[in-house]
């Protein structure tokens, strides 16, 4: 089955949402702001996803400016601000299984597919 990590506000989460249905894949939604992912979650999510922590975290918006500045956060760093601070939770993510992917752009989510 099919995850989506989501955000209603953000377009490319809206975007790929939209892939799924046109390709008719059922899959769940996790509205992560409202539901957030724990430490544990986020862990296992980036093992899945393959890549540096940092991958998953908006460095842009202005609560990760605010908590680290300049400095390079270690990775129990990124993952307490993470839990405290999901809005820091890149998106849109998409899981199936053992995999995940960082779907930006939007258009990423067909790797996942096939």
């Amino acid at each position: 089955m099919i995850t989506i990590y989501h955000y209603t506000k953000c377009s490319k989460s809206r975007c790929a949402l939209t892939y799924l249905d046109k390709n008719g894949q059922p899959y769940n939604t996790r509205f992560y702001l409202d539901n957030p992912l724990s430490k544990e979650e986020l862990i296992a999510l980036s093992k899945k996803i393959n890549a540096p922590l940092i991958n998953m975290v908006r460095t842009n918006e202005s609560i990760y400016k605010e908590l680290f500045g300049s400095n390079v956060p270690s990775d129990e760093q990124l993952l307490e601000a993470m839990v405290a601070h999901p809005i820091l939770l890149q998106r849109p993510i998409v899981e199936r299984d053992d995999e995940a992917i960082i779907a930006r752009p939007p258009e990423k989510v067909f790797e996942l597919l096939q």
